[in-house]
């Protein structure tokens, strides 16, 4: 499975930009599609979750500002970020679950740079 992200930039602090995930190669259906970010020394985090059939989940400091959504005709997950704040700046990058396979995917990452 390839997972191809795309939407990073520079934006100031209160803007707003919209990531775009596409997956492609799989046989099976995507179970779970998710986006994580990396700041510099600090250990990759869940930042929103979109599994298929279930209610979609965020972490508690984007709650409210971000929302993941899927679009499974296309095999995308978006992930719309209004609101942005400094604290916001990492790389993110997209996941993939395939339960057929048990295979857990990363795309390459789409760094997000807010200024204050």
């Amino acid at each position: 499975v390839q997972l191809q992200a795309s939407g990073g930039g520079l934006v100031q602090a209160g803007g707003s930009l919209r990531l775009s995930c596409a997956a492609s190669g799989s046989i099976y259906p995507i179970t779970t599609m998710a986006w994580y970010r990396q700041s510099p020394g600090k250990q990759r985090e869940l930042v929103a979750g979109a599994p298929s059939g279930g209610s979609t989940s965020y972490a508690d400091a984007v709650k409210g500002r971000f929302t993941i959504s899927r679009d499974y005709a296309k095999n995308t997950v978006y992930l719309q970020m209004d609101v942005l704040k400094p604290e916001d700046t990492a790389v993110y990058y997209c996941m993939a679950y395939v339960h057929g396979v048990m295979g857990t995917y990363w795309g390459q990452g789409t760094l997000v740079t807010v200024s204050s």
